[in-house]
């Protein structure tokens, strides 16, 4: 007969060196929580289909868990029926693109990220006091083309420093720039110094355009990648600040960093030799995928992680006015 004494279990020793990292804030931010909410309770209140403009974020397992909900995400409004609900992804769209709703009476929610409109805003401002703009930022991203619809004639895309010997402009006196929300913060700055050196007088706006989410995401990898032999960035191709997670972890010191939509792309090759693994995700990933790597990582002996906390994140922000609308009277009836 045998008496369990409750002795834990006997490491090796690669094991007893093993390591896990969580970044904390990581996955989803205010505004593609909004985003996302906003579609499923248009569904609930208008019934399926509901159709969304382009993909409401980036990150392909939530646009198939709508999908399966009854949303139909199309690249272009003439593919959407005469009278339809759309709703306009979290990136935000030009005002070309309101007025092709217009046309064919389609009724819109306006699911943009607010501080995306804010950049917006910034844009309308900058081109109403007649500056030559120069948005940074990556060329076919809609972010980058809803701002650039705001005020075509004044703006101007630069990609990275390398493009800014390519710049002309009508007074060098007058000339400011924006930014695309979800870029590199170190990039973006790297960029905007160059700019400067051209242009001295260069105007900022108002207030940093890289939103307070990318930031954040990308000062908890600096933090869990300066020592970590793997760092996994969960997040989709097509999600900007993902792909730059990836990039913001190697230039932190990560020996690797691979980006991935799920556990079942993990490449078991990439753990060989790996004491110290740290995960992360882009700001429209739903937590479950982070769980996921993580069983992934405790089947194969690595241990629970410790989450690594670098700032704290409340901000809400409420429903597209028009659905808020909508919903109020939905439940007075």
């Amino acid at each position: 007969m045998s008496t369990d004494l409750g002795t834990p279990a006997v490491l090796s020793p690669d094991e007893a060196e093993r390591a896990v990292r969580l970044a904390a804030p990581r996955g989803y931010c205010a505004g593609v929580d909004r985003a996302v909410i906003t579609v499923e309770k248009a569904l609930d209140l208008y019934g399926a289909p509901v159709y969304v403009r382009k993909q409401i974020v980036h990150n392909k397992h939530v646009v198939a868990n709508l999908e399966g909900r009854g949303a139909i995400f199309v690249e272009e409004l003439d593919e959407v029926p005469e009278g339809a609900t759309v709703v306009f992804s979290a990136h935000g769209v030009s005002p070309e693109v309101h007025r092709q709703a217009g046309e064919r009476s389609l009724k819109t929610i306006d699911a943009t990220c607010p501080l995306v409109t804010k950049v917006h805003h910034e844009a309308k401002r900058f081109a109403g006091e007649d500056y030559d703009i120069l948005l940074i930022g990556h060329e076919g991203h809609e972010e980058v083309e809803g701002t650039a619809g705001e005020a075509p004639e004044h703006i101007q895309l630069v990609q990275g420093p390398d493009d800014v010997a390519g710049i002309t402009v009508r007074d060098p006196e007058r000339v400011a720039w924006l930014s695309q929300t979800t870029l590199s913060v170190d990039e973006t700055m790297e960029t905007v110094a160059a700019i400067r050196k051209r242009f001295p007088a260069l105007l900022d706006p108002p207030s940093d355009d890289i939103c307070y989410a990318t930031q954040n995401r990308q000062l908890a990898v600096k933090e869990i990648a300066h020592d970590a032999d793997l760092v996994i960035v969960v997040g989709s191709g097509n999600s900007s600040n993902s792909v730059r997670l990836v990039e913001v972890a190697l230039e932190s010191g990560a020996k690797a960093s691979h980006r991935v939509d799920d556990a079942s792309e993990i490449d078991e090759a990439w753990l060989e030799g790996v004491s110290t693994v740290s995960v992360t995700s882009g700001a429209s990933v739903p937590e479950e995928l982070v769980e996921g790597v993580l069983e992934f990582l405790a089947e194969r002996g690595y241990p629970d992680a410790q989450a690594v906390h670098t700032a704290e994140e409340s901000l809400i922000f409420a429903l597209p006015p028009e659905l808020r609308r909508d919903l109020r009277a939905a439940a007075r009836d």
